[in-house]
């Protein structure tokens, strides 16, 4: 195996039942040989904030080069990885097939489930992975919600800020009193009889933050699979556990996936795919969660029979082929890949959905926004955020496409912030996820 190799990369499953798994002198030894081989190269030194920090505490070593670096010095590399893994899919060109077995993002996860394991998930940032919770409640009072999380309502963001930590000028998501479960039970689409693809199946899964926060996405979704012909299920189970992966919370994200697994699986021996709305939660369901649970032939089957949205639309395409009456998107698209879309090893689907509207104008951004699910509007990270999702924010803005579109929807709000901070810059008012122009262009949205 040699470096720049072409063979895809691919990861280990993670042995987090293993005792060495959270041996402290193990992890360390694992450091210290990962960010040698790192300040070697440096490749990776424009993609977030981890590199930088950890080149700094080298370079301010001087010739003790990692053997100056004190251990207690490594945490401040891991907080600053959001595991978007685009040093793994993108950058590192020692990640495994190679001998040198590189795989940053979950070295940096490993730290954090052995931090988890010894003191707890802090109290504020457990509060914040409660999406589920979090999404029932404040939907029970969503105009209270929104009004008290807007930004500008400086007196109770000034007071979230103190007590949560969560940064007065973060632009966070709305909460919906009626669910994108709900409102597919209430107004479900007409399906198609006559589209190509007609006979398929599909469950939607909700995720959490369409079904609380941006049900628009999932009656996007759904309005462009009903005209080409695909029945289909909304189910919501519960959460992913990204956001309690992002914390190191192995166990709980394995119960999770064994839940979601099992309220899923009855669909997949039935011949439905499963269909993800948001990229970070596909990724789960594909990678994160078989390499947690590598021995569970449930997760592994249902891995194989999900799609991220964008995928599955070209995937009819191609297949099948599209309904007619797509119609043109006026002003063109600067379309941001979201990094747990490119993390899929899937390729740009949602640009290759977009181009396939008549006279498609669409331009692609592949940088991180910088947002990293909770990471980036906490107090202490905002600001890094925004500066890592600059480059981001300067490429929608001298394009100046009408739409401004992400796959993730917390990345999106992101990119217009950044925008909203450039110098005679008009940022968007919207920035939407890639199904809700496909719908438009269908007329369903």
């Amino acid at each position: 195996m040699r470096e720049g190799s072409l063979e895809p990369p691919v990861r280990h499953p993670l042995d987090w039942n293993s005792p060495e798994f959270y041996d402290e002198a193990q992890l360390d030894k694992e450091l210290r040989r990962v960010f040698d081989i790192c300040h070697g190269c440096r490749r990776c030194f424009n993609l977030c904030d981890s590199f930088p920090r950890l080149f700094d505490l080298i370079d301010a070593a001087g010739d003790a080069e990692m053997e100056g670096v004190a251990s207690s010095d490594f945490k401040q590399v891991v907080d600053a990885c959001t595991l978007c893994d685009l040093c793994f899919m993108t950058k590192c060109p020692y990640v495994p097939p190679h001998e040198w077995d590189l795989d940053f993002p979950h070295l940096m996860l490993r730290y954090r489930a052995i931090e988890a394991k010894k003191r707890g998930v802090p109290v504020i940032d457990k509060q914040l992975t409660e999406t589920d919770r979090n999404g029932v409640v404040a939907g029970m009072v969503a105009p209270v919600a929104n009004w008290a999380t807007d930004r500008g309502n400086r007196l109770t963001r000034g007071l979230m800020e103190k007590v949560g930590g969560v940064h007065r000028d973060a632009d966070l998501p709305k909460f919906h009193g009626k669910t994108f479960v709900k409102r597919a039970k209430e107004s479900p689409p007409e399906v198609s009889a006559t589209a190509p693809a007609r006979g398929r199946k599909a469950v939607l899964y909700a995720t959490c933050f369409v079904n609380y926060n941006n049900p628009a996405i999932g009656e996007a979704a759904l309005g462009v699979l009903a005209r080409n012909g695909v029945e289909c299920e909304v189910v919501y189970p519960e959460c992913c556990g990204m956001p309690q992966l992002e914390h190191g919370d192995l166990p709980k994200v394995a119960a999770k996936a064994k839940n979601v697994a099992r309220a899923l699986m009855p669909y997949v021996e039935q011949g439905y795919d499963i269909v993800a709305l948001v990229p970070s939660c596909a990724l789960m369901l594909k990678f994160e969660w078989p390499l947690l649970l590598p021995d569970d032939p449930s997760i592994k089957k249902l891995s194989q029979a999900t799609f991220d949205v964008s995928e599955y639309v070209v995937d009819i395409a191609k297949r099948e082929g599209l309904a007619p009456g797509l119609t043109p998107l006026d002003g063109g698209v600067t379309l941001h890949l979201a990094c747990h879309a490119r993390a899929q090893n899937m390729g740009p689907k949602a640009a290759e959905m977009l181009r396939l509207v008549p006279g498609a104008q669409v331009a692609v951004v592949e940088r991180c926004s910088g947002h990293g699910g909770s990471w980036g509007i906490m107090l202490e990270n905002f600001e890094i955020a925004l500066k890592v999702g600059k480059p981001v924010a300067q490429q929608a803005a001298k394009l100046a496409r009408k739409h401004v579109a992400s796959e993730c929807p917390l990345a999106a709000l992101h990119i217009l912030q950044g925008m909203e901070r450039l110098e005679g810059v008009e940022a968007p008012t919207e920035a939407l996820h890639p199904i809700q122009l496909f719908a438009r262009a269908y007329g369903v949205a």
